[in-house]
């Protein structure tokens, strides 16, 4: 009994050191882009043509915090990644730490191509057509601060979303997940990418559809990728599919 608290100690133990790490990576990045944040907001408004207006003192010192977390965010990511599977390492098999590992890169390289994605994509489509709406009736006034939510709002979210085929080629390779269970929870699946889809998109039914399409067509990848996992997990070792 005694051992097993020891035990669970030291992983309570492992576990706080490796926050620590990722908290003080996230710390780190967020000083460091917020000395180049004005870098940063001049290049994301280069192409708008219109100027973004403040209401108060403390709007443009939101928008520099928002902007610098994000980053922070992004940069974050695979060290979180790296400490989680330091953290896991010990419980996989050699093979395993050796597949798991390969997916590090994979998940920081994802998250970019989502927020690019979100960012040249679909944001500059949905704001056309959102702004087009105002025709004659509206005088466009945006405030630094309703611009970059929305900016935020349009692309963060792709950034984890786009990491879903190597989440599941992930669980795929630890035996969580297999191809024929990600089959079978298809329509729930779909259920849940198009409410997420509703939810991360402004009121109106093209933005809804232009989120929910490339969503679909993740998980679809992601069952496919996972079916390629399986079958070298296969072979390597054979395993009974519970599905």
């Amino acid at each position: 009994m005694k051992k097993i608290e020891m035990d669970l100690i030291g992983h309570f133990e492992e576990l706080r050191m490796r926050l620590i790490y990722i908290l003080g990576t996230f710390i780190f990045l967020f000083i460091l882009s917020f000395v180049y944040v004005q870098d940063i907001y001049q290049w994301i408004v280069r192409d708008l043509t219109v100027k973004l207006a403040i209401l108060g003192p403390s709007d443009i010192l939101w928008v520099y915090l928002i902007l610098a977390s994000v980053i922070a965010v992004a940069g974050t990511i695979p060290i979180a990644a790296y400490q989680i599977w330091l953290f896991i390492c010990p419980a996989l098999k050699e093979t395993e730490r050796k597949i798991t590992l390969a997916y590090i890169p994979a998940l920081f390289l994802l998250f970019i191509c989502g927020v690019s994605f979100g960012y040249y994509v679909i944001f500059p489509i949905v704001f056309k057509f959102l702004v087009s709406l105002t025709g004659d009736m509206f005088m466009e006034f945006f405030t630094a601060e309703k611009y970059f939510q929305f900016l935020i709002h349009m692309t963060l979210p792709f950034g984890f979303l786009f990491e879903l085929p190597v989440l599941i080629m992930f669980l795929t390779s630890l035996g969580v997940l297999n191809p024929y269970r990600l089959k079978k929870i298809r329509k729930y699946a779909y259920f849940v990418l198009i409410l997420t889809a509703v939810l991360i998109t402004p009121p109106d039914f093209l933005s809804d559809v232009l989120v929910i399409i490339p969503l679909i067509f993740l998980y679809e990848s992601s069952v496919i990728l996972s079916k390629v996992v399986f079958r070298r997990k296969m072979k390597m070792q054979p395993i009974t599919v519970k599905e």
